[in-house]
């Protein structure tokens, strides 16, 4: 009860960080935080998965963002994952379709977590027409040409929006700019976004590969946002007992502070690190990791948490 406790309290004081913004405002509204899999992981049921077996209140869905823009009068998505139906639901609670209109999702690449939620508008389910949904050239031709997602496409359930790489859309209040990151491109390209709002910026970077490989510096890329979420898969090497993790490219939470860490406080508090795995000790708010984490002026982005655009 105590853990609860602590995370609820948690979550709700991150969630109206910036509350006191002009109505009219835009925001961020985090709806997932977790790895493709969510938590507890499929088939997991090691001492760190249980509590998410036996409470679904600690329940995890896999990374997602809403942004709601007020004076427009659309929500849109950033991933639409296996999570989706619950994810909708929560942008609901904060963005009624009674007011605000599903302006579209956007999607970062062809992994498990970050497109499958797409299935929930065919007509098995929502039935939905001509919900917009904006992805890279290679994205598109993977939904256009492979079932079941070119059914979607077929029906009219989907509209595709094209996007480039660093090519602003600019959607009322709100400009969204792609931009190519290295990753696992196995389906599609994989990108990252910067959202801008009237105010405030944002960048969302689910998944990457190592830095390094990246074109853009990491402290760069912080500096020019307001918010920095980032992937934070796995906390450090040997995480997965038994498994080779230099065959999994993420960057280690570990190694992000190491990258930041001669960046002053400022910038550091604007990192939100997100796209945790199942074994990611940071899901854990009362875990000895998530305190190093926080006494060193990051944060870790919760369900529920709103940041102002």
């Amino acid at each position: 009860m105590k853990k609860l406790l602590f995370i609820f309290s948690y979550a709700l004081s991150c969630m109206f960080i910036n509350a006191t913004a002009a109505e009219n405002e835009p925001y961020l509204y985090i709806l997932g935080v977790t790895q493709d899999a969510g938590y507890p992981q499929t088939g997991c049921y090691e001492q760190h998965c249980m509590p998410g077996w036996e409470n679904p209140l600690l329940k995890r869905g896999a990374v997602s963002l809403g942004v709601i823009d007020p004076k427009n009068n659309k929500k849109y998505m950033f991933e639409a994952t296996p999570n989706f139906p619950e994810q909708l639901y929560q942008l609901e609670r904060v963005a009624p379709s009674s007011r605000y209109n599903l302006a579209g999702i956007f999607i970062t690449h062809a992994h498990i977590g970050h497109y499958t939620g797409l299935m929930f508008l065919g007509h098995e389910a929502a039935g939905t027409s001509n919900t917009p949904v904006y992805a890279m050239p290679k994205m598109t031709q993977f939904l256009k040409g492979n079932g079941p997602w070119e059914q979607l496409v077929k029906y009219k359930n989907i509209q595709l929006m094209p996007l480039q790489h660093n090519q602003p859309e600019v959607l009322g209040q709100i400009t969204v700019t792609p931009f190519l990151v290295p990753h696992r491109d196995e389906y599609s390209e994989t990108v990252g976004y910067i959202i801008k709002g009237p105010n405030k910026s944002a960048l969302f970077i689910p998944d990457i590969n190592k830095w390094p490989q990246w074109d853009t510096r990491l402290v760069d890329a912080i500096k020019a946002v307001d918010y920095a979420l980032i992937d934070a898969a796995f906390y450090d090497d040997g995480e997965l007992p038994g498994r080779d993790m230099s065959k999994i490219p993420h960057p280690f939470v570990a190694e992000t502070m190491t990258e930041l860490k001669d960046i002053g406080d400022t910038e550091k508090n604007k990192v939100w690190f997100i796209h945790m795995n199942h074994s990611n000790p940071l899901l854990n708010l009362e875990s000895k990791e998530s305190q190093l984490v926080k006494s060193r002026g990051y944060n870790i982005a919760v369900e529920g948490l709103k940041l102002a655009l």
